[in-house]
């Protein structure tokens, strides 16, 4: 056979160098609901532990809410369990175009199209709206799969410097000769929790007649006055041409995405998008579960607010303390180590301490900026946050890196 003693080695080596160079992902197992408190097994085959949850994208706390299980219920009862087909087939029921009504109203858009997820999003809509003719400009540190999307187009290609709108200007003048101007960035950037000028980039598409499209799948439900989205945030409501984003973060945790926008642009996606084409349906249970989160985000702006004092109370404690943070004002606060072996030693320090959060290294992030990602919720509790910034301190200590600068930390334990 073609896959043979050779083979294997050849494949075993490379997953020994990971191993040997601090970069090996290890896998965790939760054996409960998604909450702020969890039970885990670390690592596989050890014994299953309970512990607070620092680093789930479950923002305003939705993943297991009662009334939301209770809605996947009904819809599971009412709709069946899968629809076994794609859209344009026998894949669509009321309750996916309902979901697409009510996600095109939430943001403001003129209409929606739903896929199974928003990296299926990312992958259809470029390819469907764009030809070799036309230029995609995007911030350098979008999302893997923006750039996924990006490399399926066949649309010229260009970057500008992450959040520089003076360069960002020099590529809209440099590609004047170009059919349609596309510019691409995250609505908040995962890694970092920091959030594009969307005011500044709507002006200069307005000015250099481009279009913009922003992937808003770490922002919708609870970035923003009513948690709309970065472009609520932005004051640009109405002004994004291409909104992406997911219902598998913020707005339950499940499943799927959607391309939502301008009418003509969805229509495209509809028609050409092969994710969507080719690729079956949302369950209908989980359209039913996110319709009651729309629900309940739209009775009241109470979880986005809950989130919104806890990322600052976990921020400014984490500062107090000495930590090197990234800047910003989401609930993605990344605590920089610089070193791949530091953060995965700080993770474990936080997980025997009973504290849940992982550490993200190259190729998650660039070489030198290892972290521990944390992400608040509306789920955590003042004395979940005070027990967490406990463990960090007493793991940082340990480490010797409180107050240290970057630079201290990686004169001691490399890059």
């Amino acid at each position: 056979m073609s896959y043979n003693e050779k083979t294997r080695a050849l494949y075993q080596d490379v997953l020994k160098g990971l191993q040997d160079a601090g970069l090996f992902k290890q896998e965790r197992f939760i054996h409960s609901p998604q909450a702020a408190d969890i039970e885990v097994e670390f690592p596989s085959g050890a014994s299953v532990k309970p512990v607070i949850n620092m680093c789930a994208n479950n923002y305003l706390g939705l993943s297991s809410h009662p009334e939301v299980v209770k809605a996947a219920h009904e819809g599971l009862d009412s709709r069946g369990y899968g629809m076994s087909s794609v859209r344009f087939i026998c894949g669509t029921q009321d309750i996916h175009r309902e979901l697409e009504r009510v996600t095109t109203e939430f943001l403001g858009t003129e209409d929606t199209i739903l896929f199974p997820s928003c990296m299926d999003a990312n992958a259809g809509v470029f390819e469907a709206i764009l030809t070799k003719d036309d230029v995609m400009i995007s911030d350098r540190l979008v999302h893997a799969s923006l750039i996924d999307g990006i490399r399926l187009c066949g649309a010229m290609q260009d970057t500008f410097k992450h959040a520089d709108m003076a360069h960002l200007e020099q590529k809209l003048e440099m590609h004047q000769d170009r059919r349609l101007r596309l510019v691409i960035t995250d609505g908040v950037f995962s890694m970092d929790g920091d959030t594009a000028p969307l005011d500044k980039m709507v002006a200069l598409c307005e000015k250099y007649n481009a279009m913009l499209l922003v992937d808003d799948s770490h922002s919708t439900g609870f970035i923003g006055k009513t948690g709309r989205g970065t472009h609520e945030k932005y004051g640009v409501l109405g002004k994004i041409d291409v909104i992406t984003t997911t219902y598998g973060k913020g707005l339950g945790g499940a499943t799927g995405g959607c391309v939502s926008g301008r009418k003509e642009l969805v229509e495209m996606c509809r028609q050409k998008a092969r994710p969507y084409l080719f690729s079956n349906s949302i369950a209908p249970m989980v359209v039913s579960g996110v319709l009651k989160v729309f629900e309940i985000l739209n009775a009241s702006t109470e979880r986005r607010d809950k989130l919104e004092g806890n990322a600052a109370y976990w921020r400014k404690g984490l500062q107090e303390a000495g930590f090197v943070l990234k800047e910003g004002d989401t609930p993605i606060v990344p605590v920089m180590l610089f070193n791949a072996k530091l953060a995965q030693d700080f993770s474990r320090g936080l997980y025997e301490e009973g504290i849940y959060a992982v550490g993200f290294f190259f190729p998650v992030v660039p070489q030198s900026q290892a972290r521990i990602r944390t992400q608040l919720s509306a789920g955590h509790e003042k004395h979940h946050l005070d027990r967490a910034l406990e463990a960090f301190i007493k793991v940082g200590r340990r480490l010797d890196i409180l107050g240290k600068t970057r630079q201290e930390i990686i004169d001691r334990f490399g890059m």
